[in-house]
């Protein structure tokens, strides 16, 4: 794999900063060609700068076009990274029905619009990679975050869908699973977050090496935390006993709001 990204175009959705930002530093570092996404013009455009690609800035739905042309026309990889959450203590206050528009739109369309406009050059060609950043929670769930939580299983079930569907012609995809990653996202998660993510959380950089590990391994699911590979194990093993684990921490956290 020595090589592997040298003169890849790469496009990074929400690479304003976090998670995104690492790894479009990454790759650049690499010898990709990087297209910096985010809602946020400057600071795509300053990351852009950082790593000698260009900003495309707006909604990561709909920048496929664009990104492609600051490309010469080729797309090889499409890390879908953009993502929101909200808080909401139980079912009642979560029911908030922008947030979860919201979250439907960014956390799982954004994806399924973006593969729609890729898919036909990848499969012409035969090849093509395509990083989708779930989190744990989407192998998981998360307390307090009921939108977070459904929509990154539904951002995973994509993911699988796609890789399923489309290996066999070339298409290469990654899903990114990690917990607490020190970023803007687990500081605004509040006292959920400092009870659950904030004791193992890692860098952003930290993903950014996972993945490109990830990428060489030829390895669909990515855990940058190794321990969630066991919680997910005893998720599926014994579901009720691993919700009652869950409830308990629910309940902690409850007696400290």
């Amino acid at each position: 794999m020595v090589g592997a990204f040298q003169g890849a175009g790469v496009v990074v959705t929400g690479a304003g900063g976090g998670i995104g930002a690492a790894l479009a530093r990454r790759f650049a570092a690499e010898g990709a060609r990087v297209v910096v996404n985010d809602l946020d013009a400057e600071r795509a455009k300053h990351v852009a700068e950082e790593v000698g690609g260009v900003a495309v800035p707006g909604d990561a739905s709909a920048i496929v076009a664009d990104a492609r042309d600051a490309l010469d026309g080729t797309v090889d990889m499409y890390c879908a990274n953009a993502g929101v959450a909200f808080d909401g203590v139980d079912a009642g206050q979560a029911l908030d029905e922008k947030a979860w528009a919201t979250s439907w739109d960014v956390n799982v369309m954004a994806h399924v619009r973006a593969a729609h406009e890729l898919l036909p050059a990848w499969l012409e060609r035969g090849s093509g990679r395509f990083v989708s950043t779930v989190s744990a929670a989407g192998l998981l769930t998360m307390i307090g975050a009921a939108p977070y939580a459904v929509t990154k299983h539904g951002a995973l079930a994509f993911a699988e869908w796609l890789s399923l569907t489309y290996r066999h012609r070339g298409v290469k995809v990654h899903a990114i699973c990690p917990q607490g990653v020190r970023t803007d996202m687990l500081a605004a998660t509040g006292s959920a977050g400092d009870l659950v993510l904030q004791p193992t959380a890692i860098e952003p950089e930290a993903v950014a090496d996972a993945l490109v590990k990830g990428i060489e391994e030829d390895r669909f699911l990515i855990l940058p935390h190794p321990e969630v590979a066991a919680y997910y194990q005893a998720r599926a093993g014994d579901p009720d006993r691993w919700l009652t684990g869950m409830n308990r921490i629910q309940q902690q956290w409850e007696e400290n709001l």
